[in-house]
């Protein structure tokens, strides 16, 4: 039987990769007509997220286990439960908060933000399921772009060329909106680059959903900004970014703004420094042991007998025979005569 080649193997992971591609745009298709026939307007949006993310798990989860033989095809896609997840997640909207605040922060102190908030309490419920709604349209995101499909394209090209490729596709989607530009373009590719780096760094989605959940829901939830040219998110907050396009985005919102490009990029090595310790714990090779097992006290006395040469064999004792009579009774060797002689 013959062993599959490296080419091969990654020929067949490009083609698992095109297959995800086609099933994210047909799930993508086959979300927003059931949210539309199961909702109304108003809660459509947070149910066709929901219905995206279940029917994503299900697919790339079937594949995974058909195609890879991956026995924990859920875990495979980047959501393991393993210890200290929950920090990773918080990890990734502290980062995503920090981001989103020094691209607010030059807007306040540039042009200014007009600012209205709402305290009606049926305004609060609303930003429940606002926040449900980022939490899940994240989710959706980083398994449609950092999941199965992700992971395939990188055993396909390696991790450099699978970013920048899917950062790209994912920018291509976002300029099909309503007042996209070569702006928004730019961002969408520095997000999904710093999105791509967190997933590699920590073999696990959770600090990069972090990372997109804070990103957005802390400019649109806080802030009360517009996000990707919607700014009807926060029933709470409501914010008018005033200043020049290339700052706050103008009407598309920071996801359309140059300034907001330049400080994903220098979120880059942010995100590399604040990973370390998670690369280090799962991206550290594995030393897997091999070879026959071997006695090393023997081979070391071998090695020591071969370099210290046969040894010689020892003479052997004298050993002195004293005439016969000559040992007495009282067990000395003294003769008659010395012992005539002797005093008495």
């Amino acid at each position: 039987m013959s062993t599959p080649t490296a080419s091969e193997g990654r020929l067949r992971a490009y083609a698992q990769f095109i297959c995800a591609v086609i099933y994210l745009l047909l799930m993508a298709g086959l979300a927003r007509q059931s949210a539309q026939g199961l909702a109304d307007g108003r809660w459509s949006p947070l149910v066709e997220q929901g219905i995206l993310v279940f029917l994503l798990l299900l697919g790339y989860a079937a594949m995974g286990f058909w195609m890879n033989r991956q026995l924990h095809p859920l875990r495979e896609q980047g959501w393991p439960r393993r210890k200290g997840w929950t920090g990773e997640a918080a990890l990734g909207m502290a980062a995503g908060w920090g981001i989103a605040t020094l691209c607010v922060l030059p807007m306040a102190f540039a042009g200014g933000i007009v600012v209205s908030i709402t305290v009606d309490p049926s305004a609060w419920g609303w930003l429940a399921a606002d926040t449900a709604f980022f939490a899940l349209a994240a989710m959706a995101e980083e398994i449609a772009f950092r999941g199965y499909g992700f992971q395939r394209f990188v055993q396909a090209v390696g991790p450099v060329w699978a970013s920048l490729g899917f950062a790209v596709f994912y920018a291509i989607l976002q300029s099909l909106l309503p007042g996209a530009s070569s702006a928004s373009f730019a961002v969408a590719v520095a997000l999904g680059l710093v999105l791509s780096a967190a997933y590699l760094r920590t073999k696990a989605l959770w600090v990069s959903w972090g990372i997109n959940f804070g990103w957005k829901a802390s400019r649109a939830l806080i802030f009360g900004l517009t996000i990707s040219g919607v700014s009807v998110h926060s029933p709470v907050v409501e914010g008018v970014a005033l200043g020049p396009r290339w700052l706050t985005g103008g009407g598309y919102g920071l996801d359309g703004s140059w300034f907001a490009f330049l400080v994903l990029l220098a979120a880059l090595p942010v995100v590399f420094r604040l990973t370390r310790d998670l690369d280090f714990r799962y991206n550290a090779p594995v030393i897997v042991p091999a070879g026959i097992p071997v006695d090393l006290d023997a081979a070391a006395h071998a090695q020591h007998q071969a370099a210290m040469g046969p040894a010689t064999a020892s003479a052997p004792p004298l050993v002195q025979i004293a005439p016969a009579g000559a040992l007495q009774a009282d067990g000395s060797d003294k003769s008659p005569a010395d012992l005539a002689s002797s005093p008495q």
